[in-house]
């Protein structure tokens, strides 16, 4: 019992805690960039509030191509980058760099089609009124609102899932303790145990995305 004292206080309560530290930062960076992107894929796509095939079909092709890659092979693929950004390939901080660029173009899209979702009618409403783009812009964005949230809470997932596989470069966290301490280990305690902790954590992410839906829907 003295052994699993210390296995939960000073291995897993820390990587736990690691894995918050990804998750929150690498969403944060990634949710302000996405929102970047998705609000001018919206602007300059067909039937936007300034249509431009060329930017649209640029940021398009840049999104789609970061989506392609499998996230252990981009994360490995971007070490130089985050080596340069962060001074370090491996460790919690060097994670956020790949972490941020996979979920980037997920909540552009998730965003961008959550803006498309506005009815077409109270946007011409608000053209009649006079309203500028930037006022039409920020009208589309609280009336999907209840959309982005529910984007945001699988964006928030899927990162947590990414940062389990992060731990196989290095990057620490509770997949890392799972690999490493659980299967190359042959702990099947630790490894079922973090499974588990993974487990509740998605759960409570998906109550918290549904409780806000509701809240705003």
């Amino acid at each position: 019992m003295n052994d699993l004292g210390k296995v939960i206080t000073q291995l897993i309560i820390p990587e736990f805690c690691n894995t918050l530290y990804m998750v929150f930062f690498s969403t944060m960076f990634a949710t302000v960039i996405g929102f970047l992107v998705a609000i001018a894929m919206c602007i300059t796509g067909s039937g936007g509030l300034r249509p431009n095939k060329i930017v649209y079909r640029v940021l398009e092709l840049i999104v789609n191509i970061v989506r392609s890659f499998p996230f252990i092979i981009l994360a490995v693929a971007m070490i130089p980058l985050t080596r340069m950004i962060t001074g370090t390939s491996i460790g919690k901080e060097a994670a956020i760099v790949p972490l941020t660029v996979i979920a980037t173009p997920f909540i552009a899209k998730l965003v961008e089609a959550a803006l498309k979702e506005v009815d077409r009618e109270l946007i011409q409403a608000a053209k009649a009124l006079g309203g500028n783009n930037f006022q039409i812009m920020m009208l589309m964005l609280k009336e999907a609102v209840p959309s982005i949230i529910s984007g945001i809470t699988l964006s928030v997932i899927t990162v947590l899932n990414c940062t389990a596989m992060a731990g196989t470069i290095g990057a620490g966290g509770l997949g890392s303790v799972a690999l490493t301490y659980g299967y190359q280990g042959f702990n099947e305690l630790i490894m079922y145990s973090i499974v588990i902790i993974l487990i509740i954590m998605v759960q409570i992410l998906q109550w918290i995305g549904d409780y806000c839906y509701k809240k705003f829907k």
